[in-house]
């Protein structure tokens, strides 16, 4: 029999991380084994719906790669795809199921007792209620006796006692299904092998068993996935703002970086952890799923999408980030700071932030100038500027960093100084930063030389005058 998977998202909001490993795995088993994935869209919950969510969930999918088989704009014969235009075969078979005795008209306000007191109607007093349009719903017929099993490939072997499990509502009283009824239809009908949810539904499984056993139709296989928590106590959840897919991706995370982290969150793929798409596909395996809750490690993460930015090549590393160097109205060497920002960035949304300092340089800090690593204070800063001013103003070569790394170095081995005492003070006139992406050669390189020494001018007008500030003070 040929696997058949389905990915079922609600469209009430972005799509959060749960909700994309689930598509992800659902996907992977499909895929794996050579199966269909299959797009289906649960909105029969018509308050929570969220306007433009389900375009997003089609975005999402598109853009991650996880191109589905059949689906709202696939038809392969067991359509319509969205639930809301499927209602009429949710009528049938509630009606269907009332007949063989898995179900039954409740006229109850409220019932929370575990039996409904609907049951014990007679045939003549459900039709004289229906004829005189008394509102109700459809609610499960659960026996009182007996138990109901099922086998988990994650959580094994689980039986409960029927009297457990209560009788929920199937038909909600304005016409729409429930999920505990609508999926269990669509997956038969769709012909779905397979079915990959969160392990919440674990308890409430055997009451969609005794519905295939009441139509006599065969179970899928069930694959109950543990939580992505954001601790070891704390899920992730959407209602509390944690990260969605939409949230780290405007973080500037990559989606490769993304897909490759939440492949990882719950199932083991071996030592080597930078896994592609395909790779993923190929190395796939059911068994090896935790049954432990896993851990939303956002460090892991910046880890994996560093890593995914460095084996780009710079010319596709520069294509990517020159989109986020809109905000730069300087004329520099945009390929260069692509070279310095590489091997330093962590995720696209920093860029910004590391390179702030090129339309202007911060305002002037003094205390910046004193390094005791570096040997350096203000008044040995000084000194160095202003012969770097003088040098730089014949030097010729502006973009070719080995020369200048070899004029910094002469500069400072003829004047008894150590590299550090010569190369942190230009930093700092440069940009009035502590932490900036790449060191003083690459700076200059990108600024140019008009504007590099246009700033080291301006730091040595700054430090002469703090310097004289301080003699008068003393």
């Amino acid at each position: 029999m040929k696997i058949r998977t389905r990915f079922a998202p609600s469209p009430t909001g972005y799509m959060h991380i749960g909700n994309l490993r689930t598509a992800l795995y659902c996907y992977l088993i499909a895929k794996h084994n050579q199966g269909d994935f299959i797009l289906r869209i649960e909105d029969t919950d018509q308050q929570r719906e969220v306007e433009g969510a389900t375009d997003m969930i089609y975005q999402v999918l598109e853009e991650t790669g996880l191109h589905y088989d059949e689906g709202p704009h696939k038809d392969g014969g067991v359509g319509p795809y969205i639930q809301s235009q499927r209602l009429d075969l949710y009528h049938h078979y509630a009606q269907k199921l009332i007949d063989l005795g898995g179900a039954h008209y409740c006229f109850c306000e409220s019932n929370d007792n575990n039996i409904d007191p609907c049951t014990q109607l007679s045939e003549k007093e459900i039709e004289m209620k229906l004829s005189q349009n008394i509102p109700y719903v459809i609610r499960q017929t659960i026996p009182q006796t007996g138990t109901t099993s099922f086998e988990d490939e994650v959580y094994g072997y689980i039986e409960v006692e029927n009297q457990t499990l209560n009788e929920g509502i199937l038909i909600k009283s304005d016409g729409y299904p429930t999920y505990n009824f609508a999926h269990v239809i669509d997956d038969h009908l769709m012909k779905i092998t397979h079915v990959v949810r969160g392990n919440e539904y674990l308890s409430s499984t055997p009451k969609y068993n005794l519905t295939y056993e009441t139509f006599g139709w065969d179970k899928p296989t069930y694959i109950h996935l543990p939580p992505v928590n954001k601790d070891e106590t704390h899920k992730l959840s959407k209602r509390n703002g944690d990260a969605s897919y939409q949230d780290l991706k405007e973080q500037g995370y990559l989606k490769e970086a993304i897909i490759n982290y939440i492949a990882l969150l719950g199932c083991s793929f071996g030592d080597n952890e930078i896994l592609s798409l395909n790779d993923l596909i190929e190395q796939f395996d059911i068994k090896h799923i935790s049954k432990a809750p896993a851990i939303f490690d956002i460090e892991k993460l910046k880890w994996m999408n560093e890593t995914y930015l460095r084996k780009l090549s710079l010319q596709d590393f520069h294509q990517l980030v020159f989109p986020y160097y809109q905000h730069i109205t300087q004329d520099i060497d945009f390929l260069e700071l692509s070279l310095v920002l590489q091997p330093r960035l962590e995720k696209l949304k920093d860029i910004e932030t590391m390179t702030d300092f090129i339309n202007k340089p911060y305002p002037f800090d003094v205390s910046l100038y004193t390094h005791k690593k570096m040997k350096t204070n203000p008044e040995t800063s000084l000194k160095v500027l202003q012969l770097i001013e003088k040098h730089l103003k014949d030097f010729d070569n502006f973009t070719n960093d080995d020369l200048l790394v070899q004029l910094f170095i002469s500069l400072a081995k003829d004047n008894g100084l150590k590299n550090g005492q010569v190369m942190w003070p230009i930093r700092v006139a440069l940009t009035n930063k502590s932490l900036t992406p790449g060191g003083a050669v690459e700076i200059i390189h990108i600024l140019g030389q008009d504007e590099s020494l246009k700033r080291i001018h301006q730091a040595i007008i700054d430090l002469t005058l703090y310097i004289q500030r301080k003699k008068e003070i003393e």
